[in-house]
């Protein structure tokens, strides 16, 4: 009896042994799967950070004509850059990854505030687009397929549940095609276009306000007074008063890459979203003398995009030894703006 007891507990040992050696296995077998995910997902992120190139405006919409076997009318080339732009950000490699739930998409910063920056453009233009661009006049119907595309483009862009961001910005992408298709049709005329000097320069108002905002969140960077707290300080009675400046208004050193990357995101949509009215406003901005505005925002915001050498996006002080590419970001949208600011009144005149 003794020696089948002894023989028992011998036997319960060595499945514990063999259970434990298997326990270690797959322990093993999991930690390793872990690595090679992390790892994966590491070189994707850097491949998903990647910003898309610039291209061709005219040699799209040639293309693009081509394939339709359409004549490129004017508001051609606008309407297939928007088209391009929108593809670009749900196509590019990683997709869209705004909403992404998972790594390495949710790890992921720079890329998510870069399509911020170029779905902003878009939702700006699609909106002057439907609301003067297509219409003769205030009293004149919407076209059917921008009522979709422009309030599509406004959807939550961080959403991943249904409806996900990227099926409802695919609906925007559609009916531009639509409109792009009827527009380009002669046999439907109910589509148009009105290249005129009012309907620029109202757009361009707007830019005006979103490219100020970004020059001046730019700049904070490095810290700037309040001019609201500096003007509450001055004595009304005194007009030898100095304004005594409020604490400094400085963007957050954690938001400084995002405040960067939305900004070249804004900058490189505009930039071909220039190239394409340098081509469907060409009439009037000669008749304007605008083109040479153009020519020089198409020029500033090509300096926007000149390849970045640095990892991390650097906040050196204004004069110090460090560059602050926040402050060389701002200082090209400045004259962006500057330039547009000149156009605008160039295209009031009479």
């Amino acid at each position: 009896m003794a020696g089948k007891i002894r023989q028992y507990f011998r036997d319960k040992k060595d499945d514990v042994q063999d259970y434990a050696g298997g326990s270690g296995v797959i322990g093993k077998l999991v930690l390793v799967l872990l690595v090679v995910y992390l790892l994966v997902a590491m070189v994707l992120g850097i491949i998903w950070s990647s910003e898309p190139d610039t291209f061709s405006v005219r040699e799209h919409t040639r293309t693009l004509a081509t394939s339709m076997d359409r004549e490129p009318v004017t508001g051609f080339a606008t309407t297939a850059t928007m088209i391009h732009l929108a593809e670009t950000l749900l196509d590019k490699p990683g997709g869209y990854i705004s909403n992404d739930i998972f790594p390495p998409g949710l790890w992921l910063d720079n890329m998510p505030n870069w399509e911020y920056g170029v779905l902003v453009q878009l939702r700006d233009l699609s909106r002057a687009l439907r609301k003067d661009i297509s219409r003769s006049q205030s009293q004149s119907a919407e076209d059917p397929d921008l009522i979709i595309a422009e309030p599509q483009l406004h959807f939550d862009s961080e959403s991943w549940a249904i409806p996900s961001t990227e099926n409802e910005y695919r609906r925007s992408v559609n009916a531009l095609k639509r409109y792009l298709n009827r527009m380009s049709d002669p046999q439907q005329p109910d589509a148009q276009f009105f290249a005129r000097a009012d309907n620029l320069s109202n757009w361009l108002a707007d830019l005006e306000t979103r490219l100020g905002s970004l020059s001046r969140t730019l700049s904070e960077s490095v810290g700037k007074a309040s001019v609201a707290e500096a003007m509450t300080n001055i004595d009304p009675e005194d007009p030898l008063s100095e304004a005594v400046g409020g604490d400094d208004v400085k963007t957050d050193w954690t938001k400084i890459d995002d405040v960067f990357y939305e900004a070249r995101g804004s900058a490189w949509a505009l930039l071909h979203i220039f190239r394409a009215i340098e081509v469907d406003f060409r009439k009037v901005l000669q008749d304007k003398n605008a083109m040479a505005s153009v020519k020089q925002i198409i020029i500033e915001l090509e300096g926007t995009q000149e390849s970045m050498w640095s990892p991390v996006i650097l906040n050196g002080s204004g004069f110090g030894m460090l560059a602050n590419h926040s402050l060389t970001m701002a200082a090209y949208l400045s004259r962006a703006n500057a330039a547009i600011s000149d156009m605008r009144d160039l295209l009031s005149r009479g």
